[in-house]
């Protein structure tokens, strides 16, 4: 071919000139032959997104929410990465970016340390090779996943990804697992910026009070039929995340796929949710399944090596680039000579000692998991699908229209010598530490239909599940938990003990009850240290006035409620000294508010915590909903907030107090009010029976849009709990039909 092309263009007078002519004209040709071959593969490309698409539908609701569905699995996959990219393309992207170390590239130099945590353990080529060995249906949905995004950005070329420009099939194994964060970011960013970084920090870490960082994690509550009014399983999803963190949408098939629920953006698997038969919510576990170890590094003839019982064992060393993007828009990178032992990647030092983490790293086999729990029909085959053992940061809450309910610990969990205490960095010198394979699914804390009637999990330790029926601490290694219970639990504990006559209506008063019990525990001792003190003491008279205010409180949240407001300010300010005091005794924080000797610490905190009222608001007695406030204002991924811009009041508060119901919200630069940005996320309640049944509902609206209708159009149900219905059947989607189309292509037909 390139022969015939020279031959019929070189002249004689062209053969005598210069040698840089004729290499011109090479480059040309090979140009214009490169050229002709992208556009015949994007054109090839484009005509099989076309053909995709014609075997999707999707329907959107009066809510703005997808129902998608396919021919085949795969088309169903197409559909709903296609939609998800309608709904909020940016974070979509942004995922990826940040699964595969690549945000540096979009947000530049400050973002190369968090890029260079995920590229220790995510490596473009491992993910090509685990696609290329993926088994084939997992492969043609993968296909799918990344022709459907392709298909959108091809359709959509006012959208402009700021990095991403085209989908590969094996980027969707970066990831697998779809909890909030994931295991790799255990990995903290100062100390892997300590261990590798040269020179200043490119980034100033601020110190923020901790009382701002809402607790992690998320509410799962099964009920089982015989506590039920219609006698049905009854199902709680409640996960708690960052704001606008999924996507809420249906995908159904004609190979008998048809789920409904949370999507974390842009995985094409619903995380938490519900099928005809089953439903599946995931909390935080607090299992200790990701560990450090401690290595002893040796320099020897100029090289390095870590001592692993009497041997010498050599470290790995590889060299990781990192790309970024300049101020001025120009591409640079970094390059960084990495260290690994065969626990895992070195990220700190410790006392003299490298420290290598351990984590779960299975991305075929987690998103094999993900998605065919997904298209389990009972809890036997749940069971089956969990057999992989892929799953590391989250408990499993489940229910089923059989009444089955169960409690699962994650399924990754390493066997491990119960002498050492794993919270902490373990020796790696002694194998006695080693992780020795992966436990047996019942040798793990679990629970299937406990004669209470009742699971629970709040992020606590599953020896409180079912109250009494719990799994007993003393049957299991310490590993198997890492904090114990929490004030949620309490809460959860106290409302399911004796519950009976259940229904979906019920259920989500339960989990909107406005008890608070941290307060409950903590305020009566502050009050007995003012009773305490010294009539003549000036606190005495300073604080008659807010101490009389909290005396009568009955610990309910609500948007009128005064003491309710003064609690948390003082609570938040409390919390902030006692989470810097000096803890050589080991205790909670929660334990140090409320420690015998800290008095004056609670005293002082309820002054700050008036005056700082008194200063931005004019008085101490205000109420709650005039300080806690709901606001969207862009699509921004970082929300800003302007107490001068519009919002709603927002009764529930903080779970760190005990609110099943979460909203962690705070100030913010120039603003006095609190403005959430975490909690409360996505919540639904699931009746199983002859037919399953649900309401939801998802924070702000379903697009990330600012103009559209379903920006924000579900805010004030959201502040309020009113749960709307879920169109889960084609009988309750109709009449309720905003528009049905198919994903289009730019390419006619072939």
């Amino acid at each position: 071919m390139l022969s015939s092309f020279f031959g019929s263009r070189l002249t004689n007078d062209d053969r005598r000139q210069p040698q840089k002519r004729r290499e011109r004209l090479l480059l040309t040709a090979l140009l214009a032959i490169s050229l002709a071959a992208t556009a015949h593969a994007n054109s090839a490309e484009q005509a099989r997104w076309h053909r995709e698409s014609q075997a999707v539908t999707i329907t959107r609701d009066d809510w703005g929410i997808a129902h998608v569905h396919g021919k085949t699995d795969a088309d169903a996959v197409f559909g709903m990465a296609y939609a998800q990219a309608e709904d909020d393309f940016n974070r979509v992207e942004t995922n990826y970016l940040n699964a595969m170390g690549r945000l540096a590239e979009a947000e530049g130099e400050s973002a190369i340390w968090r890029d260079l945590r995920m590229k220790l353990f995510i490596d473009p080529n491992d993910l090509q090779r685990d696609y290329a060995s993926s088994p084939d249906w997992l492969k043609s949905l993968m296909n799918a996943w990344a022709d459907g995004l392709n298909d959108y950005l091809a359709t959509h070329p006012d959208v402009h990804p700021r990095v991403i420009t085209h989908f590969e099939p094996w980027m969707a194994l970066s990831f697998s697992e779809g909890s909030i964060g994931g295991d790799i970011e255990r990995v903290k960013l100062d100390p892997l910026q300590a261990f590798y970084g040269t020179g200043k920090p490119t980034v100033a870490s601020l110190d923020l009070p901790s009382s701002w960082v809402e607790p992690s994690g998320s509410n799962g509550i099964a009920i089982a039929p015989k506590l039920t009014v219609d006698g049905h399983a009854l199902l709680l999803i409640n996960p708690h995340t960052s704001f606008y963190f999924r996507s809420e949408l249906q995908m159904s098939s004609d190979e008998g796929l048809d789920a409904y629920g949370a999507v974390t953006w842009g995985q094409f698997f619903i995380y938490q949710g519900f099928n005809r038969h089953i439903g599946w919510m995931h909390t935080s576990t607090t299992a200790d399944n990701v560990d450090e170890f401690a290595e002893t590094i040796v320099h020897q003839d100029g090289k390095l090596f870590y001592r692993y019982g009497n041997q010498l064992r050599p470290v790995s060393v590889r060299q990781i680039t990192v790309p970024y993007r300049k101020p001025n828009g120009a591409m640079a990178t970094r390059t960084f000579t990495v260290y690994a032992t065969h626990h895992g990647p070195i990220v700190r030092t410790e006392d003299g000692k490298w420290i290598a983490i351990a984590l779960m790293n299975k991305p075929m086999l987690a998103l094999e998991q993900s998605w065919l729990r997904t298209k389990a029909s009972d809890y036997a085959s749940y069971m089956k699908v969990a057999e992989l053992k892929a799953n590391s940061s989250n408990n499993t809450i489940f229910a089923d229209d059989k009444g089955e309910i169960a409690y699962l610990h994650p399924q990754f969990m390493p066997r491990r010598d119960n002498r050492f205490d794993y919270t902490k960095p373990v020796d790696g010198s002694d194998p006695a530490t080693d992780w020795q394979g992966l436990h047996a699914l019942n040798e793990l804390p679990h629970l299937l239909n406990p004669t209470n009637g009742w699971i629970m999990n709040t992020n606590d330790w599953p020896y409180s599940a079912a109250g009494p029926y719990s799994p007993r601490r003393e049957d299991y290694p310490r590993y198997m938990d890492t904090v114990g219970e929490n004030p949620r639990g309490v809460h959860a504990t106290m409302l399911l003990t004796n519950a009976q006559n259940m229904t979906l209506a019920s259920l989500i008063s339960l989990a909107f009850d406005s008890y608070l019990p941290e307060f409950a525990r903590q305020i009566p001792i502050l009050i007995q240290d003012y009773d305490a003190l010294p009539a003549n003491d000036p606190l005495k008279r300073q604080l008659a006035g807010p101490i009389a205010l909290l005396r009568g409180w009955n610990y309910r949240w609500g948007i009128t409620s005064m003491p309710t407001t003064l609690a948390v300010f003082w609570g938040d300010t409390l919390w902030d000294k006692m989470d810097k005091a000096d803890n050589a005794e080991g205790l909670s924080v929660y334990d140090r508010m409320a420690k015998t000797g800290g008095a004056n610490a609670r005293l002082q905190a309820l002054l700050e915590a008036s005056d700082r009222l008194q200063a931005d608001f004019g008085s101490w007695g205000i109420p709650w909903g005039e300080v806690n406030r709901y606001q969207r204002l862009t699509g921004d991924i970082v929300q800003p907030f302007n107490d001068a811009k519009p919002s709603i009041p927002v009764p529930f508060t903080s779970s760190r107090w005990g609110s099943l119901a979460s909203f962690g919200a705070h100030r913010w630069p120039g603003t006095k009010r609190y403005y959430g940005t975490s909690g409360n996320s996505f919540v639904a309640v699931v009746e199983f029976g002859d037919k399953v049944h649900a309401r939801a509902i998802t924070a702000g609206g379903e697009s990330g849009h600012p103009d559209s209708a379903h920006f924000n159009d579900e805010a004030e149900r959201y502040t309020t709990g009113n749960l709307r219905e879920v169109y889960f059947w084609p009988d309750e989607l109709a009449g309720h039909t905003e528009r049905v189309y198919q994903p289009s292509s730019i390419t006619s037909a072939p």
